[in-house]
């Protein structure tokens, strides 16, 4: 029986890769047959992603993505000593809970630079022909705040909401490259990045997230699921959308 999940033969490069849905991702893709190109700062931590990984062909690129003007040249290193690529995940991304009196707007914002700008150049990149397959899918990972607002995060909710809007021009441009390029937003999900973002907030802040998924909160495997939905055959119909995961949060 066809499997339309089955992800063997194809290569993905995951950003984020060592904590949370970015890891999630890449053991639910090895799972499935696919080698995967394991990208964070630390390279101790994707080790330890590795080694929850089955199969063989993965590989560690411990990488800052903060370096947006390198991730060019870099990618090109990266496909070079891999091969090109079937698919691209940037899971990588900073939380910040700052109020609108204490924002100071700079250009060199990190939140910025990893949130949104490092898609950017990582599609620059991804879409060059010696780096990716003939038919190729990207997945960025926004977040339902990118939809809806939320207040003390403004300048996360924009990065986020950015992710969306340039995933759909994206998907209009790309299409005629048999490149597909969508979002995912998830709701409030367990992880590294959810529990630094929660050590800010009150129990009652955090018991009024929880109440507000139906469905109760998340974990990174509900997100991978998702990801992997539209890298793989089953998603080849789809491009410039959002993927929303959030238990229902937004169905409110």
């Amino acid at each position: 029986m066809k499997n339309p999940l089955d992800m063997t033969g194809r290569r993905v490069l995951v950003t984020g890769a060592s904590s949370g849905i970015g890891q999630a991702t890449a053991i639910l893709l090895a799972e499935l047959g696919c080698q995967v190109v394991l990208v964070a700062r630390s390279e101790d931590r994707l080790q330890a992603t590795r080694a929850l990984m089955p199969g063989g062909g993965h590989t560690i690129k411990a990488f800052d993505l903060s370096k947006v003007e390198t991730i060019e040249s870099w990618l090109k290193e990266v496909t070079t000593s891999t091969g090109p690529l079937n698919g691209l995940v940037h899971s990588a991304g900073i939380h910040r809970t700052t109020p609108i009196r204490f924002e100071k707007p700079s250009v060199d914002d990190p939140l910025w630079r990893i949130n949104y700008h490092a898609s950017v150049a990582l599609l620059i990149a991804f879409r060059k022909p010696a780096n990716r397959a003939q038919s190729a899918s990207v997945v960025l990972v926004s977040s339902i705040v990118g939809l809806i607002g939320q207040p003390g995060i403004s300048a996360y909710c924009a990065s986020k909401g950015a992710l969306i809007a340039y995933a759909r021009a994206a998907a209009l441009e790309l299409a005629r490259e048999r490149i597909r390029v969508n979002c995912v937003a998830p709701g409030h999900v367990h992880s590294a990045l959810s529990a630094a973002a929660e050590s800010k907030l009150t129990e009652a802040q955090v018991k009024a997230i929880e109440d507000g998924h139906p469905l109760g909160l998340g974990k990174p495997e509900d997100v991978a699921n998702a990801i992997t939905f539209l890298l793989a055959e089953t998603g080849r119909w789809i491009t410039g959308t959002t993927l929303v995961v959030d238990g229902g949060y937004t169905a409110h």
